[in-house]
Formats: C-alpha cells, sequence, structure tokens
C-alpha cells in the first residue's frame, strides 16, 4: 500500500486474488532514487550501498524478520548468474542475515528452468512466465519443512516471482513464507 493507515493492510488486489506468499515489505516504491540505486547494483555491478541495502531490510522488515527461521533469496536462471556474476538478492539476503543474526540459504530453492525476461509483461504473462520454475532440492528439504521463511528480492513487480517461489517452498513444508523487497512497483498489482 502506498500509505500507513496505523493497522494490517491488504491491498483490494490481493484480498481478490491472494498471493500463494503470507506477507509481502518493501523498502520503498521502485521509482526516483531508488530507482536509480536498484538499477545500478543489479546492472552495474556498483555494490557499494550494500550495507545500506541491508540496513533498510532489516527496518522495513523488522516484524517479517523477527519472525524468520530462514532467509531465502530468490535464485537467478544459471546463465543469467554466469553473465551478471552475481545474485543480488543473495547479497541483499546475506546483508540482512548478518545484520539481524539469522541464517541464510541460498541453495534451500533452485531455478530449474531460465525464463523470459518479465521486463514488458502484463501481471497474467508474469505468473504463466514463471508458473513451475522453482523447486525445493531434495537435499534442501529438511531445512525447509515446518520453517518460517522470508524471501529476499531487490524488486516486486507483480508478485508473480515471489508468489511462484511461494508455492514451490510450502509444497516442500514450510510453515510460513513471506517476502521482502529493496522496492515494490506502485501498480504491483494490477
Amino acid at each position: 500500500m502506498p500509505f500507513d493507515t496505523g493497522g494490517r493492510m491488504v491491498s483490494a488486489a490481493a484480498v481478490s486474488d491472494p498471493p500463494d506468499f503470507d506477507r509481502a515489505r518493501a523498502v520503498a516504491q521502485f521509482d526516483g532514487l531508488m530507482r536509480q540505486l536498484v538499477h545500478a547494483f543489479k546492472f552495474h555491478d556498483t555494490h557499494n550501498g550494500r550495507r545500506l541495502f541491508g540496513r533498510w531490510l532489516a527496518e522495513a522488515g523488522r516484524e517479517l524478520l523477527s519472525d524468520a527461521d530462514i532467509l531465502v533469496p530468490i535464485p537467478l536462471a544459471r546463465w543469467r548468474l554466469l553473465t551478471r556474476r552475481f545474485n543480488q538478492a543473495q547479497i541483499l539476503a546475506a546483508e540482512a542475515g548478518r545484520l539481524i543474526g539469522k541464517p541464510v540459504k541460498p541453495f534451500a530453492l533452485a531455478r530449474i528452468r531460465s525464463t523470459a525476461h518479465q521486463i514488458g509483461l502484463t501481471r497474467a504473462q508474469r505468473s504463466r512466465n514463471v508458473a513451475g520454475v522453482f523447486r525445493v532440492p531434495a537435499r534442501e528439504l529438511a531445512t525447509i519443512s515446518g520453517k518460517a521463511i522470508v524471501l529476499i528480492d531487490d524488486v516486486i513487480t507483480s508478485g508473480a516471482t515471489a508468489s511462484a517461489a511461494a508455492k514451490a517452498l510450502k509444497r516442500a513444508g514450510a510453515r510460513r513464507v513471506d517476502v521482502l523487497a529493496l522496492a515494490i512497483v506502485s501498480n504491483a498489482h494490477s
């Protein structure tokens, strides 16, 4: 929601079409300076803001993180990881985990196939694009089963990626899956 009502807030879109995750929080809207910072971090290999990003996540996600057993970054497709050389969500999870003293499990969730870029896709197209793309490897089932998990990502656009990841984690026995990101697109659920 773009404003704080002082109580529990649920968007009309989330009520009419509930996501597979339980709660979501973001540091800021994905525009202006935040957009520039995220793009510099993600696409231009500018990591000097990582500690600040970690502090922002720890503050904005305090409620989610206090309930969490583990943090799990959204994984990148293998070829995207090779070309980019880093997973921005893993860096964010590591920074937040370090600050709050919670374990980060970067291999608890796997992206089992590559997908087309989500940029320019509608919400429905994004959902189809990431449907079934995540799974919990057999060796990580005990890590996930019965746990409260916070998925970490850089930007929530439509919620499709987070929802697909949450679905895979819940199928593997996660008790709860929340999402924490640096930024959210203001019309993320439209």
